[in-house]
This record gives structure tokens, sequence and C-alpha cells, in this order.
């Protein structure tokens, strides 16, 4: 479920819709008759995504991840707060402010980004060991998002084979999701990993990292 029609709300509707089952919910009549049109296989809802009737109706509680997406952090913040509490399985806020940021971070909100944090993720993605293919500075600098890719074979990865409940992650640190080829698996405990998985990983603290980055580098044997 994606609160928020705006341009980061359509083009994530765009990229998923077809793929999982996608609700957006926007509060401008107009602006949900634009995105119906232009938006094929999504259900699009005029309301407001902090209205705990509207959640409950569209069946909140069977959400993988709900995305609060709106251009008002205060909204981002209760829509989420407020999804997490119905039931929703992992909630992620835009919030642009980066004090609320640090505020919420790791809290009932598993996922808060700032767009301003971002600009940072090229340059650490050209630092970090181990095959990173993208990376995100979040909470001014303190975690992590990573896009990190999965090589060797059962012998030398700790990840070829295992499934996501096998994996031994530092503590705090999440796996979002999946992407194998065009593919894109929201993560569960029974997925198992494959070689050239590109894995989307929450970590909360920066000094977890390198525990991270140990699990993603292939043993010498493989070589």
């Amino acid at each position: 479920m994606i609160a928020g029609g705006g341009n980061i709300g359509q083009r994530l509707a765009r990229n998923l819709e077809g793929v999982y089952e996608v609700k957006l919910i926007d509060r401008n009549k107009k602006s949900t008759e634009r995105l119906a049109n232009s938006l094929k296989h999504t259900l699009v809802l005029t309301g407001d995504a902090t209205d705990e009737n509207l959640l409950l109706e569209e069946n909140i509680e069977d959400m993988d991840v709900f995305c609060a997406l709106t251009n008002d952090d205060e909204d981002n913040i209760m829509s989420s707060l407020l999804a997490k509490r119905l039931g929703a399985k992992k909630v992620i806020a835009l919030i642009n402010r980066s004090t609320y940021v640090d505020l919420l971070q790791g809290g009932e909100i598993d996922i808060a980004l700032s767009p301003a944090q971002a600009t940072i993720g090229p340059l650490l993605t050209h630092i970090r060991r181990g095959h990173m293919a993208v990376v995100h500075s979040l909470r001014r600098g303190a975690a992590e998002a990573l896009e990190a890719v999965v090589h060797g074979d059962a012998r030398s990865s700790k990840l070829v084979g295992r499934r996501i409940e096998e994996i031994d992650l530092p503590e705090g640190v999440s796996i979002g999701a999946i992407l194998r080829g065009d593919k894109v698996m929201i993560a569960h405990h029974d997925i198992d990993i494959q070689v050239d998985d590109h894995v989307i990983l929450f970590v909360p603290n920066k000094r977890m990292i390198p525990k991270v980055e140990k699990l993603f580098q292939v043993g010498l044997g493989f070589f």
C-alpha cells in the first residue's frame, strides 16, 4: 500500500504493479482520477491515509509493506505509525526533516528515508567491501540501506542456498527484498538465496557494516 500519489508514489506503483497487488491512496480527487488512468494494475483510492477506518476497510493487516510518500512529514509519520499498529508487516516513511529521521528510525517505523541523505550513496558504493550495487546513507550517515550482490557457491558463500531465516544477520539488520533478474520479491523467511541475487538490507547502525560485508565476501576456495 502506498500513501501519496505524487511523483515518487506514482513511479513506485508503476514499478510494482503487475508483480504485486498494489493499492495507492491520495486525498486529491483530481490526482486519483489521473492516477487511475495512468496506472493499469493499481487500485487507486481517494482518501486520507491517516483514516483508521479506511485502512481497515482496505485490509491493512494483509500488507507486506506500507509506504508513506506524501510531501507532508507529519502525515507520513502518522499514517506509518497507524499502519504498523493495525498490522502492516513493514512500514517505510519518506521524511524530509533529518531531525525527524533521527527520532523515528528503528522504532515503530521500520525505515525512515530522507531524500537529502541519498546523495552520498554513490560514493559509499565504491568504498564498501564486497559487491555493493547501491548504498544509501540514512540518519545523516549513522545507518545505511544496501543493495548487495550474492556471489560464490554453497561452499564458499554464507548465503547461497540458505533460507533467509537461516542467515546469521547482525542484530537489528533486516532484509527488505530480493531482486532476482527482473523479479522483485518481498523478503520472507523461507526464500532461498541464489547466486547473483541482489539483496536489499537495512542496517540501523554503521558499526554493523563490517559484519554485513563479511556475509557477502566469497571464500578463497571459490577462486
